[in-house]
This record gives structure tokens, sequence and C-alpha cells, in this order.
């Protein structure tokens, strides 16, 4: 589809979307496109208002608006794994935009991706998670270098919301929290968001980000809803995607992993 159809509907038809969570984002001098629930400071703009686009002025460079969604939806790196996405989504039965959404949430598309606690790659695995599905280092490569592979790493992540989904049937607000903060989070709290800032703040973003790439699959359903919200004035999650330039996609030959 090309790119200017794309934001075209992107802007038309996202007013019928289902999320309610508020995206803003800017695009810095090196390219740097960054996103987060609330306006973090003056830099950051209205790019989505609950459930559709809002105004979002054009910076002085003039990237506003459709860099930014062009970021989202063309980004090199989603564009390379996105068979890797597509074939876990059919294999464990986890739909495609929220795969990407989780992605992009998570390391903003780069592979390279490794958090203050330790979570690795495209969908940030904890080292003890890859465990519990088999993943183990050898003398060749320790574990945390089998995650930094992308298929391996998508598998992973995809196989693990695949379980989450059936802890909790129809509840895809507590399979996202249970990506952010654990399902043992979300059963210490009797099945409901835990309340944790970050989390709550990860559900909305996420959430919204599927309605994103929904519309711009040319998939619509109706979206679970989000039943909790930050409080105001707390901690809002928010991430940053590279550009292009700065985080080249790199080819690697994963082994099986199913």
């Amino acid at each position: 589809m090309p790119y200017s159809r794309l934001v075209a509907i992107l802007l038309l038809t996202l007013a019928s979307a289902s999320g309610h969570a508020d995206i803003y984002g800017y695009v810095d001098e090196q390219g740097v496109s960054h996103f987060s629930a609330e306006k973090r400071d003056a830099r950051y703009q209205l790019l989505v208002r609950g459930n559709r686009f809002g105004s979002l002025e054009l910076e002085p460079s003039g990237r506003g608006k459709q860099a930014l969604a062009k970021r989202l939806m063309e980004h090199p790196n989603l564009k390379m794994y996105e068979p890797m996405l597509k074939t876990a989504s059919v294999d464990f039965a986890v739909e495609l935009a929220l795969l990407k959404a989780i992605m992009a949430a998570e390391s903003g598309f780069n592979p390279d991706a490794v958090s203050p606690r330790g979570a690795i790659g495209l969908m940030q695995i904890m080292p003890s998670t890859a465990e519990r599905y088999g993943l183990l280092g050898d003398r060749k490569k320790s574990i945390e270098q089998k995650l930094q592979d992308p298929k391996t790493n998508i598998r992973l992540g995809t196989r693990y919301l695949a379980d989450l989904f059936k802890l909790f049937p129809g509840q895809q607000d507590l399979v996202i929290a249970s990506y952010n903060a654990g399902e043992g989070a979300v059963q210490q709290y009797r099945n409901t968001i835990p309340p944790y800032p970050e989390t709550r703040s990860y559900v909305e973003l996420v959430t919204q980000l599927q309605q994103v790439y929904r519309i711009g699959s040319g998939t619509r359903k109706s979206g679970a809803s989000v039943r909790s919200s930050s409080a105001n004035g707390t901690k809002r999650i928010y991430l940053t995607i590279r550009a292009p330039s700065d985080n080249p996609p790199v080819p690697r030959s994963p082994p099986a992993l199913r």
C-alpha cells in the first residue's frame, strides 16, 4: 500500500478504533522517534487522543505526524522481521497487530536492546522466562546470546503471550499487564491490572499501538478495553524508535525453535 494512502487511512479511520490511551511523540535532531502515553515535556506533540488522531502541529524541521506514523508503520526493522512475526502469529494464534505493538513498546524494533533489568532483544525476554521454555545456554552460546537472535526472541515472546491468553482467556488487558509485570503480579491483585504506574501506562500504550497496526494492515477488530488508567502525575512508560541509519537491521541465522 502506498505510504500516502496508508497515512490517509490512519488519519481517517483511527476514530473508530477502540483504544483509550493518548499517544504523544516527536522526532529529535538525530531522527530518533519518541513516543509516550503522556506529554513528557514541551517537545511531545499529540499524535493520538483516545481513539482518534489529534491535531499534531508540524515541528520546525517539518517532521510531524506523518514522520511519526511512518516510523511506526514502515521502520525497516519491522519490515525485515514481519515474516517472522507472521509465522509466529499463525503458529501460536496470537494477533499480528499485538505482536507488532509489543515489539514497538518493548524494544523500538531494536534487536540488540537490553533493559536495565536484563530483558533482551526485540520482545525483551528475560533469561529466566526463556529457561521456562527450554532455551538454555551451551558451550557455543550463552542464553543471553541466543536471545539476541530475532527469530528465537520473537517465537519465545509469542509463545509466552499465547500461554498468557490461556491463563487469562478473553482478557487481553491482563495478558499485556502480565507481559510487563509478570502473571504473578496480576494474580496477586486478583486478576486485575496491578497498581503499578508503569504497567498501567504500558497496557494503555500497547493497546493503542495495536489499534494503529490493525488499521495499517487493514484489519479491524473490537479491541480489548483498558480497565484501569494511570493516575495523573505518575510515571508513564515511553518508547523510542531509532532512525533507520542508527539501527540497521542485522540478519542472523537463528536456531529452530518450536
